[in-house]
């Protein structure tokens, strides 16, 4: 399993009247968490454009707790539990507050696309090198 954690503060853009971060906002929040744990494996979404390859989101399921409001510090943890053997990837993301109190979950779901065809792909090698080792038992 890989996991990996990120931190994001609240900017006042993103909440409403109520000083509430805008629901729509925890998806960017997700996908800092994504972008962040893949760079935390030496390796980013450029260099998988760069090969080729895009990861749109196909899927997105989200389970809202507790609510974030202007400058709280959040950190968002991204894991993947299970190692990519086709076309697809799944990220299991949670948002904290500095109290550490879950305040959102969700999966997301993405699929490897050549970017020529846009079909679908295999996980580049890359990337799949870097995140074999968090898979061997």
């Amino acid at each position: 399993m890989y996991e990996s954690t990120t931190q994001v503060r609240v900017r006042y853009a993103e909440t409403d009247q109520m000083n509430v971060v805008y629901y729509g906002n925890y998806a960017q929040y997700f996908e800092v968490g994504r972008v962040e744990s893949i760079r935390q494996l030496g390796y980013t979404y450029k260099d998988m454009e760069l090969e080729g390859v895009m990861m749109p989101v196909v899927e997105l399921n989200v389970k809202y707790l507790r609510s974030a409001t202007y400058d709280d510090l959040l950190t968002i943890k991204s894991t993947i539990r299970e190692l990519p053997t086709d076309h697809r990837i799944t990220f299991h993301q949670e948002v904290f507050n500095e109290a550490g109190k879950l305040l959102t979950s969700g999966t997301v779901l993405l699929y490897f696309l050549d970017t020529a065809t846009r079909r679908r792909t295999q996980m580049p090698p890359a990337l799949h090198h870097r995140l074999e080792p968090y898979f061997v038992q």
